[in-house]
């Protein structure tokens, strides 16, 4: 029972250490002015065209996604995205979607775009395939789900995406020193977590310099900095009973619900299982759930993270990217309708999830 415990603090440990101090970070940015002034510099590199203004937003969030993971891209973009709406006087909806959905979908290329891909890899080693080889099977799959994504986005929100705009200098920053410290340290974490850095060390880190510039140059913000304890408990929760469930039959119930081989079909069953399952729980403790009875070929283990990584857009709670993302948007005034996310992300997630997975199967 012991080991059980100690093994399950191992796994979810540093990945709450990161959801909590990375939301610090996150908070302390905003607070300080850095994504009013990056939504205003990319607003002036749009040439006042919205459609033109997206298409940088969307290519900023693969490139963020893909190198700096999906939890960054949910927490440091986001802002920008809602920045840019309310300094434009444009609809906020198209920018807080764009961040959503492709935080989730552009995270399928590298290792380091998604925790699901980091805890694969040493079944990847197991069956003889390297990080390059990894990178080549996720190549097509990958790209498939970001323009598949792209093109959902684009006929929802297209009569908000034409016209033009006029930028407006962002308001003053409260502090430019605390704007300054906190505009380097969001652009130092990104390299950092590429590189192969501990995202857990890194966050607290950024987190902890942060708290020390706002204690010397802006104390009364600090009451002020939401620390989100309710939401990490309720994930390890999850990740609690899964293991509980795991123990007591969940196991073979999943293997025979994955089914076997790598025809078409079955890379298709593998997919749509790790996307339900993380619909229905949370993408990580799917991924521990199913990763044990998918791991005989590269192809199928591919296909969960497909459905792990590309699918969990229906349910508020789906990926930690997608509470990352919420928690942002609530602190901008943001809000929509869990009926509206969810439709939208069923949508969104069998087009872009039905692409990748023809994608690997064809060129697997």
């Amino acid at each position: 029972m012991t080991t059980d415990v100690a093994d399950l603090v191992a796994r979810i440990g540093p990945v709450l250490v990161f959801f909590v101090a990375i939301t610090v970070v996150a908070e302390i940015a905003d607070a300080a002015g850095v994504f009013d002034v990056a939504g205003h510099w990319t607003a002036r590199a749009g040439r006042h065209r919205t459609i033109v203004l997206w298409l940088l937003f969307v290519a900023l969030a693969v490139v963020c996604t893909v190198f700096l993971s999906l939890d960054t891209t949910a927490v440091l973009l986001t802002p920008v995205g809602l920045a840019i709406a309310a300094q434009l006087g444009i609809s906020p909806v198209p920018f807080a979607m764009t961040t959503l959905w492709l935080a989730n979908t552009a995270s399928l290329l590298l290792p380091v775009s998604n925790l699901t891909n980091l805890l694969s890899l040493h079944h990847f080693s197991a069956l003889g395939q390297s990080h390059g080889d990894y990178v080549r099977l996720a190549a097509a799959p990958a790209s498939a789900a970001v323009v598949g994504t792209v093109v959902v986005l684009y006929l929802l929100h297209r009569g908000q995406l034409h016209g033009r705009y006029t930028t407006e200098a962002p308001a003053e920053p409260h502090d430019p020193v605390l704007l300054r410290i906190a505009g380097a340290v969001c652009l130092a974490v990104g390299p950092l977590f590429a590189v192969g850095l501990s995202p857990a060390w890194v966050s607290v880190v950024a987190a902890v310099v942060l708290l020390v510039a706002v204690g010397l140059r802006s104390p009364g913000l600090l009451p002020h900095i939401a620390i989100p304890w309710r939401m990490a408990v309720g994930v390890t929760v999850l990740f609690v009973v899964i293991d509980v469930a795991l123990a007591h039959g969940l196991r073979d119930v999943l293997a025979g619900v994955a089914g076997s081989g790598t025809s078409p079909w079955a890379l298709a069953q593998v997919g749509a299982v790790g996307a339900v399952g993380a619909n229905i729980v949370n993408n990580l403790p799917a991924y521990a759930a199913l990763e044990s009875v998918t791991a005989d070929a590269p192809q199928r283990l591919m296909a969960l993270l497909v459905g792990v990584n590309v699918g969990p857009l229906v349910t508020p709670w789906a990926s930690l990217a997608t509470l990352l993302w919420a928690q942002r948007c609530r602190a901008r005034g943001i809000r929509i309708e869990v009926k509206t996310l969810a439709w939208q992300g069923f949508l969104c997630a069998l087009a872009a999830g039905g692409l990748s997975i023809a994608a690997l199967a064809v060129t697997a």
